[in-house]
């Protein structure tokens, strides 16, 4: 990958923007062009033509006739995993082509996408395969003459909606246990990433899942509504924000009590106390997990927490890793980090440094756009002091390369001001006192903890939030699970 001229493939750059439904090329039947334009270089892109409710109506009455005669639900365990293997080979056979799309079209390195996202993605999808014929059902306690089984049942129709800042790794981790279970799937894309999504459908051809099975369906929220309450839709399963996450749970309640599972917002607290000598490799983690991918990450630890007599020594750490993160050219495979998706978004990340400032924090490192490539849309990692937890920095999900630092006194006000946010989704405390690791731990209110760790996960575990982050896992066999319904079958002996 190192020898190749991203540049020129660039200039070559030609996507297919059909739609698929049931196996074919779809054009949309409605006139919502989307003009698109790269956060690169503001270079003009293929423009893209999305779905309106005629066209998801079309797609989930193909995916469920294909669900109703079995053409995929049918097949043998084996069937489905070796399908779905030469589906995740042919993902790996394709990054170059996966890589270009998502970085032309929201700005990720190519560096991520070539060694993690794509990668990634394909060892999803192999992970939910293989574990097909590990995850057991269960039976009832025995007993004379009566026998009970409980056994995982594929919903049906299912809908998948990804976000844009992750779009291989989204859309896998959702589309791999729901295919697995043997459900139809409906794929919507972000429109502002959804190249790479359509080039999945074909692949998924291609390895063999059948036509109707997975349905890709570009749109906007427009698309996004009308499969929430579609009554023929069974689950909807959607990352993205707190705001979207809400409405789709009143779609399911206005239309068929359908299963939802949301993966929303976070605004994760990264705690240390003044128990931790691992200061030099805590700041490394820190700025991975705000500065990487323009601090668009769901996860991101944009809260420090740090007991105040660690500041002085902490803090210039911090900063000097800042100089890691600085975005440069997508096209280039040595860079670590590329564009924000958009020009719009950073002004919105420009408006929240903005009031932070303004109601007295101190911005000590970037806050303002920059750019490394002309006619890009980049943002400098940015560092904020004085910062208290009441200010909208410390509160909304900015989504963007900021990190808000809070200082407190005490382990108990670290754990207060952590657990202080609406959301649920990661949190992290770094301390050398195992006693203190696992009492903080288990005080914290979020899905996933780290301890002297960021991010270190995989795909045995379940990932998802609390609170307002969100409902339901992705990854693991729980994920597994999350995509069909539990049946109690009692049968009786003579």
């Amino acid at each position: 990958m190192h020898q190749i001229d991203w540049r020129q493939l660039a200039a070559d750059f030609n996507p297919d923007t059909h739609s698929i439904i049931n196996g074919q090329a779809y054009t949309p039947k409605s006139d919502n062009l989307l003009t698109k334009f790269s956060p690169v270089d503001n270079r003009s892109l293929q423009s893209v033509l999305l779905c309106s409710q005629l066209d998801v109506d079309i797609a989930v009455s193909n995916a469920r006739q294909a669900f109703n005669d079995k053409r995929w639900r049918g097949k043998s365990i084996n069937e489905r995993k070796s399908i779905l293997f030469k589906f995740a080979d042919l993902i790996d056979q394709h990054t170059q082509e996966l890589a270009l799309m998502d970085a032309l079209e929201m700005g990720k390195s190519v560096e991520n996408l070539v060694f993690d996202d794509i990668p990634v993605g394909a060892a999803s999808i192999r992970w939910f395969a293989e574990a097909l014929d590990k995850a057991y059902d269960n039976c009832a306690p025995p007993r004379d003459g009566a026998l009970g089984t409980i056994t995982h049942e594929p919903l049906g129709v299912v809908s998948a909606i990804v976000p844009w800042n992750y779009p291989m790794i989204m859309a896998a981790w959702k589309i791999g246990p729901a295919l697995a279970v043997g459900n139809s799937v409906i794929l919507k894309p972000a429109e502002q990433s959804c190249y790479s999504a359509i080039l999945l459908g074909k692949l998924a051809l291609e390895a063999g899942i059948p036509e109707g099975v997975l349905n890709v369906l570009p749109g906007d929220e427009v698309a996004g509504s009308a499969l929430a309450l579609h009554m023929d839709v069974d689950g909807v399963f959607f990352t993205g924000s707190t705001r979207v996450g809400k409405l789709i749970m009143q779609y399911a309640a206005q239309s068929n009590l359908k299963k939802v599972a949301l993966e929303c917002s976070g605004k994760s607290p990264f705690i240390l106390l003044d128990s931790s000598k691992q200061l030099e490799f805590a700041a490394q983690t820190l700025a991975r997990h705000i500065f990487f991918n323009q601090g668009q990450i769901c996860s991101a630890a944009s809260r420090l927490i740090i007991d105040k007599s660690m500041l002085n020594d902490f803090l210039p750490l911090v900063i000097e890793q800042t100089k890691v993160y600085q975005p440069k050219d997508p096209l280039n495979i040595e860079s670590r980090v590329g564009a924000s998706f958009c020009h719009s978004h950073l002004a919105n990340v420009q408006k929240q440094v903005d009031q932070a400032v303004a109601n007295g924090a101190e911005l000590i490192a970037g806050g303002k756009a920059i750019e490394p490539i002309a006619g890009g849309a980049y943002y400098a990692p940015t560092i904020l002091t004085n910062v208290t937890n009441d200010m909208s920095v410390a509160r909304e999900e900015i989504f963007g390369p900021v990190l808000s630092v809070i200082t407190v006194d005490s382990e108990a006000q670290a754990i207060q001001v952590a657990n202080d946010t609406p959301f649920g989704l990661a949190a992290g405390v770094w301390t050398d006192d195992f006693s203190t690791a696992h009492r903080v731990a288990r005080e914290l209110k979020a899905g996933s903890v780290h301890v002297n760790s960021w991010g270190e996960d995989d795909a045995t575990a379940p990932f998802g939030g609390v609170k307002q982050s969100g409902m339901g896992k992705d990854k693991s066999i729980w994920a597994l699970r999350q995509y069909a319904d539990v049946k109690s079958t009692w049968f009786k002996f003579a």
